[in-house]
C-alpha cells in the first residue's frame, strides 16, 4: 500500500513538472499575420494575428502577454497587448488548454505615419509561471507597410478656382413694339414715331459711328390677335410684317446702315394671349384660362371664349389690342478688347480694365509672378470680390507656400463663411497637414464648387472608402482617382486613368509602376520608375522604401 502511494506521489510530481515547468519560446511557424505585408487603409494599419500553441505548451499556471510591435528606422510603435492564461489561473482572460493546445486570434492596430512605410512587424511576448517571468526574443511576423493610399494627396488635387465671367463681345438688345389697329396692316406714324422706336433707330445710327460697336441686324415678329378666322389672321400677320419691313428698310437706307431683317409671323398669338390674361384682373379670368387648357383647336377656343360674353368684352378692350403688333428687336454688338489689347492695357493703364478683364488677363500670363501681379491689381481695385485673392492663394498652394495660402483663404471665409471655393481649398490645406477629418468638414461646405468631386474623392480615398471615392471623381483622369482604383484592386481601370492624365508628372509614372508591380510586369515597373525618377529624383528614395516594390529590389537599386 505504501509503495502504491509513493508511485502516485511520483506521478503527480512528474505531471506538475511538465504542466508547471518553464515556458519555451515560440517560433515564426506558430504565428501568422493577415494581411502580409501590412497595408494602410484609412490612415491606419490593421492586422489579424493568429498564434497556434502546440499540445502541452501552455502551462496550466502560465500567463502570457502578447504585444505587436511595428519597428521602423526612427523608432517603433506598439499595439494594444493581449493576455491569455492557463487552465488553473483564475482570471478574466481567455484560457488555452495545456493538453490540446489551441489557436488564438487578435487584432493589432497602428495609426499610420510615413516612417512606417519601410517597417517590420514583430510579436513581443512575456510569460509568467508562478513567480517566474520569461521574456523571449521578438518574433518577426510580417513586413510593412504598403501605403499606396497615402499617395492620394492634396498636392495632386485641384484647388478651387475663382473663375472670371469675361465675355469678349457682348450684345445689347433694343426693342420697340409697333401696334396695329383692328384688322389693319397699315403702320401708323404715331407708332413709327414713338419714343421706343426712335431709341432703336438712334442706337443703330450710333453704332455706325462708334469705334467698338457694330449693328448686327433686326429680328422682327409680326402677329395677329386670336380672333376671327385663322386664314384672315395669317394675312394680317403677313401684311403687318410687310409694312414694318418696308418702314425699316427706308430708315436704314436713309441712315446709310447695312443690316439684315429676320422676319417671323405668328398668325394667332395664343401664348401671348394667355400670358396677358394671367397678369390681368378681368372678370371670369379663370374661366378663360380653363378654356385655353382644355381646348387646343383655335376656332373652338375662340367660340368658347366668345360665349363668356362679359369676359370677352373685357378681352376685346384690354387684351386683344396688345396682340396686333410687329415687335422689332435690334442687336448691337459691343466689341471687346482683344487678348493683346488687354495685355497692353495691363501694362500701360490697368484702370481701364474691368474686373472680369483683369481676372481673364491673369490667365493670359505665362509666369506665376505675372499672374500674381495681375491678381494684386485686381484685389486692390476690387477688394470686395474674393476671386483674385482666392486665385492668388491657389498659386501659393501649388508653389508649396501652404501657410500663405491658408491665411488668404481663412480671411475669405471670415468674411463669407459659405464661400465654396475658399472652404474647399482650406480642406486641401487640412489634408496636406494630415487632418483628414477637418478636410472632410471643410470640403463638405463646398458642394457646388466645380472641383468638389475631385476633392471629396481624395478625402474618401484617404479614409479607405475606395468605391465611394471612385464614384466621386466622376471619371476625371487624375492621379488621385488612380490611387483609389489601385487600392480597390481595379488595376486595368487605374492604368487607363493614368494613361489618360493630360499632364503626366512623376507621381503618374510612379503609380503606373505600382500597377505594373501588382500585375507582375517587371519591364513596366522598370520603365515607369525610371521616368518617375527622371522627373523627380526624390521618387528613388520613395521606391526604395515602398513595400509595393519589395519583389523588385534589383530594379529599384539600379535606379
Amino acid at each position: 500500500m505504501k509503495k502504491i502511494f509513493s508511485l502516485a506521489i511520483a506521478a503527480v510530481t512528474v505531471l506538475c513538472v511538465v504542466s508547471c515547468g518553464k515556458l519555451k519560446p515560440l517560433t515564426s511557424d506558430n504565428v501568422t499575420c493577415d494581411p502580409s505585408p501590412l497595408v494602410e487603409v484609412g490612415g491606419a494599419v490593421d492586422a489579424t494575428i493568429t498564434v497556434t500553441y502546440p499540445e502541452k505548451y501552455f502551462k496550466k499556471k502560465a500567463v502570457i502577454t502578447l504585444t505587436p510591435v511595428l519597428v521602423y528606422a526612427t523608432g517603433e510603435t506598439k499595439s494594444q497587448p493581449v493576455t491569455y492564461q492557463g487552465e488553473k489561473i483564475k482570471g478574466n482572460d481567455a484560457s488555452v488548454s495545456y493538453k490540446y493546445g489551441g489557436t488564438v486570434s487578435f487584432k493589432a492596430h497602428f495609426d499610420y505615419k510615413p516612417e512606417m512605410a519601410k517597417s517590420e512587424l514583430y510579436l513581443e511576448y512575456v510569460g509568467t509561471v508562478g513567480s517566474k517571468t520569461y521574456t523571449f526574443d521578438r518574433i518577426k511576423i510580417a513586413d510593412g507597410v504598403i501605403a499606396t493610399e497615402s499617395l492620394a494627396t492634396a498636392e495632386e488635387a485641384t484647388p478651387a478656382y475663382g473663375a472670371d465671367n469675361f465675355v469678349k463681345d457682348t450684345f445689347d438688345k433694343y426693342v420697340a413694339t409697333l401696334i396695329y389697329q383692328y384688322q389693319s396692316t397699315n403702320l401708323r406714324s404715331s407708332e413709327s414715331g414713338k419714343a421706343e422706336m426712335k431709341e432703336v433707330e438712334n442706337q443703330i445710327k450710333n453704332a455706325k459711328n462708334a469705334d467698338r460697336k457694330e449693328f448686327e441686324g433686326i429680328d422682327m415678329v409680326s402677329t395677329a390677335s386670336p380672333e376671327g378666322a385663322v386664314s384672315l389672321n395669317e394675312k394680317l400677320a403677313a401684311g403687318r410684317e410687310k409694312s414694318s419691313t418696308s418702314y425699316l428698310n427706308r430708315f436704314m437706307k436713309k441712315a446709310k446702315v447695312d443690316g439684315k431683317i429676320n422676319p417671323e409671323q405668328i398668325a394667332e398669338e395664343w401664348e401671348g394671349f394667355k400670358a396677358l390674361v394671367e397678369k390681368s384682373n378681368i372678370q371670369d379670368k379663370q374661366l378663360v384660362l380653363n378654356v385655353l387648357s382644355r381646348i387646343s383647336d383655335p376656332d373652338q377656343r375662340e367660340a368658347e371664349i366668345k360665349n363668356l360674353s362679359a369676359a370677352y368684352k373685357e378681352l376685346a378692350e384690354e387684351i386683344l389690342p396688345q396682340l396686333r403688333y410687329s415687335k422689332v428687336t435690334a442687336t448691337i454688338k459691343n466689341i471687346g478688347h482683344t487678348d493683346s489689347e488687354i495685355l497692353d492695357l495691363l501694362k500701360t493703364n490697368p484702370d481701364e480694365l474691368t474686373l472680369e478683364e483683369l481676372l481673364y488677363a491673369a490667365k493670359l500670363q505665362k509666369t506665376d509672378a505675372e499672374k500674381l501681379n495681375t491678381y494684386r491689381i485686381a484685389t486692390n481695385r476690387f477688394p470686395s470680390d474674393y476671386r483674385a485673392a482666392n486665385n492668388t492663394a491657389d498659386i501659393y498652394f501649388t508653389q508649396g507656400k501652404y501657410d500663405e495660402a491658408e491665411k488668404i483663404w481663412k480671411d475669405i471665409v471670415a468674411k463669407d463663411p459659405k464661400n465654396t471655393q475658399a472652404n474647399l481649398n482650406l480642406g486641401l490645406v487640412a489634408l496636406k497637414k494630415g487632418d483628414v477629418a477637418a478636410a472632410e468638414t471643410y470640403i463638405g461646405k463646398s458642394g457646388s464648387a466645380d472641383e468638389y468631386g475631385e476633392a471629396i474623392g481624395t478625402v474618401l480615398t484617404r479614409q479607405g472608402k475606395y468605391a465611394q471615392a471612385i464614384d466621386s471623381f466622376k471619371g476625371k483622369k487624375c492621379n488621385n482617382l488612380a490611387v483609389a482604383q489601385i487600392c480597390a484592386g481595379k488595376y486595368s481601370d487605374a492604368k487607363a486613368t493614368l494613361e489618360g492624365v493630360a499632364e503626366k508628372n512623376a507621381t503618374t509614372y510612379y503609380l503606373l509602376a505600382v500597377v505594373a508591380a501588382r500585375t507582375n510586369n517587371s519591364a513596366a515597373v522598370e520603365s515607369n520608375l525610371k521616368q518617375s525618377v527622371k522627373l523627380d529624383s526624390s521618387k528613388k528614395a520613395a521606391a526604395q522604401s515602398d513595400a509595393e516594390f519589395a519583389q523588385y529590389a534589383s530594379i529599384v537599386a539600379a535606379l
